[in-house]
């Protein structure tokens, strides 16, 4: 897989904890987040990830402030978004934050 793959995403040194935060402060992206911790990749389809009351186009917009603070990564399979959460790079740069949030969110 190249980074051609997949679509733009900060760094793992440049992801910044004030911009996960604040894309983390969003119920539904919370939502995400608790779909996204198994560690699987997920396709952007709203019902998959217990969002269909949602428009496909609201998920997507999610999906993307997710991606773009760093949370995510989105890698591109033909016509398909594939989803997954970014668990080694948000370790690495903040240990237990999402160990943390993860714990909360279920609780």
């Amino acid at each position: 897989m190249t980074d051609t793959d997949r679509l733009p995403q900060p760094a793992a040194a440049d992801i910044d904890l004030v911009t996960v935060l604040h894309a983390l402060g969003d119920p539904v992206r919370m939502t995400l987040l608790l779909s996204y911790a198994d560690g699987a990749e997920h396709s952007c389809d709203p019902g998959g990830l217990g969002l269909e009351h949602l428009h496909k186009s609201t998920v997507s917009h999610h999906m993307r402030v997710l991606r773009e603070a760093g949370v995510t990564t989105t890698r591109v399979a033909g016509r398909n978004r594939l989803v997954s959460l970014r668990r080694t790079d948000l370790d690495t740069r903040y240990p237990g934050l999402l160990d943390a949030l993860l714990a909360a969110a279920s609780s």
